[in-house]
């Protein structure tokens, strides 16, 4: 399984903003610049993490992109799947239906039961912890490299 460019772009948009104080409001142009993600990209990005309730956005000279809740009960599984849809290791996965040989198939349960490990470790990680963490490696760096 591999996400997609857009659910990364994603994840990195929310991570910058989960660095950011609570409320803070960043435009999207900064989001764009500081995280390497083309503006009109993230301007759809931006629209369906707002419409899944991740974001809050507005216009105008004090508008911007803020997390519309803390970055704690965000987690990473979410905002993947705003942007991709559940997460499937296989259409037999999310339908039983579609293959016929599930009734029989010894493999099925072996992606139902990985599926649910991924998926268990996606929404046990949370922004809070992802900006810790990104705060302290930052911090760890040397002077020469954070300069």
């Amino acid at each position: 399984m591999q996400i997609t460019r857009q659910a990364d772009y994603a994840v990195r948009a929310v991570l910058y903003l989960a660095q950011r104080k609570p409320g803070e409001r960043v435009s999207t142009a900064e989001v764009g610049r500081e995280q390497k993600i083309p503006v009109s990209f993230l301007a759809k990005i931006v629209a369906q993490l707002a419409a899944a309730g991740v974001l809050h956005t507005t216009r105008g000279a004090h508008g911007g992109l803020w997390l519309a809740r803390p970055a704690e009960m965000l987690s990473l599984l979410e905002v993947v799947e705003a942007i991709d849809g559940p997460i499937a290791l296989n259409a037999c996965v999310l339908d039983p239906a579609a293959c016929e040989l599930s009734d029989d198939c010894p493999v099925q349960a072996v992606w139902c039961e990985a599926q649910a490990d991924l998926a268990r470790r996606l929404a046990q990680a949370t922004f809070g912890q992802l900006a810790r963490q990104a705060r302290h490696a930052t911090q760890s760096l040397p002077v020469a490299a954070a300069l």
